[in-house]
């Protein structure tokens, strides 16, 4: 009986150790790529575009977002914003958010309205490839995010 939990106990090991290696390997870490998600922490992500119930808005040249340690802070296109930034597998979530407030013209301001209640609507489902980012909401809204 002892043998056969000492293979047991070696198996196990050698199965984390294998575990460990893997994950290092696949890019857990800045800037890599997880399966279809990609690293999100520790870019300066550029805000494309944002889309909501099938209409695109273009973001203005400024908006962007970074996210690391746990917070979130960027450019809606207009006012600049912090917030807590929630990863949990493929999902992203962006509350406690704190924003400037400044006036900006019509189209600026209908953007980042649109940017912010988005963002912040609840978890959002990420998926990526090469330098691209989705964040798309439950309801299929979505903002497309690229590497600075």
């Amino acid at each position: 009986m002892k043998q056969r939990t000492r293979r047991t106990t070696l198996a196990r090991a050698v199965a984390a150790a294998l575990l460990a290696l893997l994950a290092v390997a696949c890019g857990g870490g800045r800037g890599g790529t997880v399966g279809t998600v990609p690293a999100v922490t520790g870019i300066d992500w550029t805000v494309d575009s944002v889309t909501v119930d099938g209409t695109t808005l273009r973001a203005p040249a400024r908006a962007h977002v970074k996210i690391d340690d746990g917070r979130a802070a960027g450019s809606f296109g207009c006012n600049q914003f912090s917030g807590t930034a929630q990863i949990t597998g493929d999902q992203f979530r962006l509350s406690h958010v704190r924003t400037t407030r400044m006036a900006c013209d019509n189209a600026r301001m209908t953007f980042e309205r649109t940017l912010s209640r988005t963002l912040t609507s609840g978890p959002l489902t990420m998926t990526g490839e090469g330098k691209k980012l989705t964040l798309t909401a439950s309801g299929g809204d979505r903002v497309q995010l690229s590497k600075a």
